[in-house]
């Protein structure tokens, strides 16, 4: 019959694809058959969306999460609650069903899922934990959670922290879900789960190697990592499109556009900004003189361009480019940008890194402050905004830190990083690099 794995998957569309493409690597590696679970409310979407992704190979599964199928799920401690106390039960019985029809060698999870730690144990499966972040922020999550090293006052998010593997960071560095101000639903996420991490056999990263080496190295005594990353489309490998590649109107814009000459800005498809914020971000956009693509979801926030930025629109038309979604790894492999503002979370993150193109910061919440450290600490390919004392960035920050890695003293260097970096990242990508070794070793454990 062969080895098969279940992984177990938040719906979201970034979430599917990472887990798409582990899968995908799994059985290029041997794997006999994968099959991902994850919510009945996103079985529509992903079936619309990833037809490609379910194969003989590949297959999803569905359970309830506890909530309506009506439910917007806005609510993340809503959805929390509901994937432990209702979805729990629901998993549990799949996962039976599943057995009778094959064994599985693993069970792969997410850490929102930390109580299906305990599903894997009562249904005899080895369990592993697939971490979707940065090899940083498992490692200060871990040594937090555990009690490993001593940590400051987490209140004062300027006090300086130092970790094995660091250069010296601030409180306002990690992982929102570490700080008191967080509500106590989604702290209680990473409290269950450093709870539960001595059942889980492995942890699995999703991070490349390469770039986070002394990270990785100062875990291995603690809790080894195996980074598999970068998990990134082919594009964004040097993989040329294919002639009948679908036309792009961002694509088709930016073929108009000088090389190195447009900043792009993108936010992900959770991060909601205040209408103040983004009325300073289009004035520096509008003050850099340059060409801009940008992102603006209206799902996210107060409604589309044409309702918030009339004004800004029509000043800024011959040279810039709002649109509600864009092919975001075309977009960055593109000659023409010559830089991200990016909010830092993790996919976006590696993109970057893989295109080389240097970064803006802009960090929100969740892991997002650790990867903007890592960006200016660690990588050297980037920058980071500052906020006003109201939580705000100001117009004239954006365009001091637009300015500073495009045409600012030290914009050789940051670029010269950027693409040191991504040849890094590249390296760990090939066969016989970091993520091929470290797959492996993975199967072969499994499979004992």
């Amino acid at each position: 019959m062969g080895v098969n794995v279940i992984v177990i998957s938040l719906g979201l569309p970034s979430h599917i694809r990472v887990v798409s493409n582990v899968a995908k690597r799994l059985i290029s590696k041997g794997v006999h058959h994968v099959t991902i679970v994850t919510t009945e409310a996103a079985r529509h979407s992903i079936l619309r969306n990833n037809p490609s992704s379910q194969t003989s190979n590949i297959s999803f599964e569905f359970f309830s999460d506890g909530l309506s199928l009506d439910n917007n799920r806005s609510n993340p401690e809503e959805v929390i609650n509901s994937l432990e106390t209702e979805g729990s039960k629901n998993l549990s019985s799949l996962i039976s069903d599943l057995k009778k029809v094959q064994d599985y060698s693993c069970m792969i999870i997410g850490p929102i899922f930390h109580w299906a730690i305990n599903i894997a144990v009562e249904h005899g499966i080895p369990c592993a934990l697939l971490w979707i972040q940065a090899s940083a922020v498992y490692s200060i999550c871990y040594r937090y959670f555990k009690g490993i090293d001593e940590f400051p006052n987490m209140e004062d998010l300027n006090e300086n922290m130092h970790l094995p593997g660091f250069p010296t960071f601030q409180v306002r560095d990690v992982h929102s879900f570490i700080l008191p101000s967080t509500p106590e639903t989604l702290r209680k996420v990473f409290i269950d789960l450093f709870k539960s991490i001595d059942k889980v056999k492995w942890v699995m990263g999703i991070s490349i190697y390469e770039i986070e080496e002394e990270i990785v190295k100062s875990m291995a005594s603690l809790t080894p990592i195996y980074p598999i990353g970068p998990l990134v489309s082919p594009i964004l490998l040097g993989e040329k499109e294919t002639d009948n590649a679908a036309k792009d109107s961002c694509i088709e814009w930016l073929d108009d556009k000088p090389p190195s000459s447009v900043i792009y800005v993108s936010f992900g498809t959770l991060v909601v900004l205040s209408k103040k914020q983004i009325d300073n971000l289009a004035m520096a956009l509008k003050n850099s003189n340059m060409p801009f693509l940008w992102v603006l979801n209206p799902f996210n926030n107060e409604g589309d361009a044409e309702e918030m930025l009339p004004e800004f629109l029509e000043d800024t038309k011959e040279r810039g480019l709002v649109v509600k979604w864009c092919q975001q790894d075309r977009v960055l492999m593109h000659p023409s940008i010559a830089c991200f503002v990016s909010h830092c979370g993790f996919n976006s993150m590696i993109e970057t890194i893989l295109a080389g193109v240097p970064v803006v910061g802009f960090p929100f919440y969740s892991d997002h402050p650790t990867d903007a450290m890592l960006i200016t600490n660690v990588f050297g390919n980037g920058v980071r905004v500052k906020c006003g004392e109201d939580g705000v960035t100001s117009a004239p920050e954006f365009e001091r830190c637009i300015w500073e890695v495009t045409h600012g003293p030290n914009a050789k260097e940051i670029k010269k990083r950027a693409l040191e970096v991504k040849e890094l990242a590249k390296k760990a990508a090939q066969e016989g690099g970091s993520a091929d070794k470290y797959i492996k070793q993975f199967i072969s454990e499994i499979t004992k």
